[in-house]
């Protein structure tokens, strides 16, 4: 059994029926990128994020977001030492090797947007001096879908930093009767032990770069993506970042999967996750209760799939 195996059969552990979504989880790690989870209350989501850094042997650390959080509160500050006459770095839960940002859409824009930088560069700037994060560095984010009252909705801009969106979604009747079973006497995941280090997952990014991605698939992510630019019902459509960001993806799900190399089928089943949360609806759509994934869905639906990726 590969490595990538043992990680999601460990999540699993603890994690019932969610195959899929911790699947997706550990692409976007293999890809360098960060998940946004968006759902309800109560389905795992803060147990999915500490079972994961568990499962990679990882520093995990964990921000609420709230109203009056500052940008200080998770890049952490300098403080005056007395006895050495110097400012000291004092490390925000930034300083992890996966961060979950609960309830992200509950703090100001501007704390918001402190994570851009730790997104995108894994790094943080404090006074003009620059620190590297740990490596690997993941973020996992969750908001919630009901309660708006509160909240401040992700600005584009920080959106597109995510990688994939995803949702749990509530277990059926029988996944739910194994929960109940899995923590009637004891806490899962306090047994679960890492079957990774942060340096094989280091290792597993450097392999995934290496998957084949053939010229026919990548003019079959871009005429996605172009697709998503000329259409008349998005206001806004996938950036650059996008299409790198379904490549990066796919080389990921590919290589989880125990490929070296990307089908047409890894971006069709990405497409969605990668893409749906970086389209902005024209008003007029958004007025008619219209989705973006419908749209997404007719676009992935009228391209022409390649019959040769080798």
């Amino acid at each position: 059994m590969g490595l990538c195996q043992e990680i999601l059969q460990n999540i699993s552990k603890v994690i019932i029926g969610k195959k899929d979504t911790i699947e997706l989880l550990l692409v976007a790690l293999l890809g360098e990128g960060h998940v946004l989870i968006e759902d309800v209350p109560g389905v795992g989501k803060t147990l999915l994020a500490k079972a994961l850094a568990k499962s990679i042997g990882g520093k995990f650390k964990r921000v609420q977001f709230t109203p009056d959080l500052l940008p200080s509160d998770i890049t952490g500050f300098n403080v005056f030492n007395q006895q050495s006459g110097a400012f000291e770095f004092m490390p925000g839960p930034v300083m992890a090797n996966v961060l979950l940002a609960d309830e992200i859409n509950r703090t100001v824009p501007r704390t918001q947007a402190s994570l851009l930088e730790s997104m995108e560069e894994h790094q943080v700037t404090i006074d003009s001096t620059t620190t590297a994060l740990p490596a690997p560095f993941f973020v996992l984010a969750t908001q919630n879908p009901i309660e708006l009252e509160g909240t401040f909705p992700l600005p584009e801009a920080q959106l597109d930093r995510f990688l994939l969106k995803v949702a749990l979604g509530y277990p059926n009747q029988a996944e739910e009767i194994a929960i109940l079973d899995n923590f009637r006497q004891n806490d899962p995941l306090g047994l679960l032990a890492a079957v990774a280090t942060p340096t094989e997952i280091i290792q597993l990014q450097k392999t995934r770069r290496q998957v084949h991605v053939s010229q026919a698939v990548k003019k079959y992510i871009t005429a996605i993506v172009h697709a998503t630019r000329k259409s008349r019902f998005f206001r806004f459509g996938a950036s650059p970042r996008g299409s790198l960001g379904l490549m990066r993806a796919s080389q990921g799900l590919a290589y989880v999967r125990g490929r070296d190399y990307v089908l047409p089928d890894d971006i069709k089943y990405l497409a969605l996750p990668v893409l749906a949360h970086r389209l902005v609806l024209q008003p007029a759509e958004q007025l008619r209760g219209e989705s973006v994934h419908g749209f997404l869905e007719e676009i992935i639906a009228t391209q022409p799939v390649p019959t040769d990726a080798s």
